[in-house]
C-alpha cells in the first residue's frame, strides 16, 4: 500500500461513526448488512450514514451490492489486511515469530471474506 493510499484509509477512519461501520462490517463478515440495518444497530440517521458510506467506499473500505431493494454493504477485507500489512510492513526487523502469527491471521481473515 502506498503512503497516500494509506493515509486516505486513515482519513476514513479518523471519525466515530465510520470506525463503528468498518468494525461493525467486518464482524458481519462476508455476508454484509442492508444500509438500514446498519443505520438502526448504530443508531445513525440513514442520511448521514449515507455520507459515511460514500466517504469509506471511496477510501475502498466497504464493497456494495445491490440485493432487491436494498443495498448491502461489506467490508473490503484486502484494503483492511492491506493496511495491516502496511502498518507492520517493517515490525520488529521482519521477525516472523512476532510478525507471522498477525499476517498469518489476517491471510485468513480474508481468504473467508473472499
Amino acid at each position: 500500500m502506498e503512503i497516500n493510499v494509506a493515509l486516505q484509509v486513515f482519513d476514513a477512519l479518523s471519525q466515530e461513526t465510520r470506525l463503528a461501520v468498518v468494525r461493525l462490517l467486518v464482524t458481519a463478515g462476508p455476508a454484509g448488512m442492508s444500509a438500514g440495518r446498519v443505520a438502526e444497530t448504530l443508531d445513525c440517521r440513514q442520511n448521514t450514514l449515507s455520507s459515511h458510506l460514500k466517504m469509506l467506499a471511496g477510501a475502498e473500505l466497504v464493497n456494495s451490492r445491490r440485493v432487491g431493494r436494498n443495498i448491502v454493504y461489506s467490508a473490503n477485507f484486502n484494503t483492511i489486511k492491506d493496511l495491516v500489512l502496511f502498518l507492520m510492513e517493517d515490525c520488529c526487523a521482519g521477525n516472523t515469530v512476532v510478525c507471522g502469527a498477525v499476517a498469518q491471521s489476517i491471510n485468513e481473515t480474508v481468504k473467508e471474506g473472499t
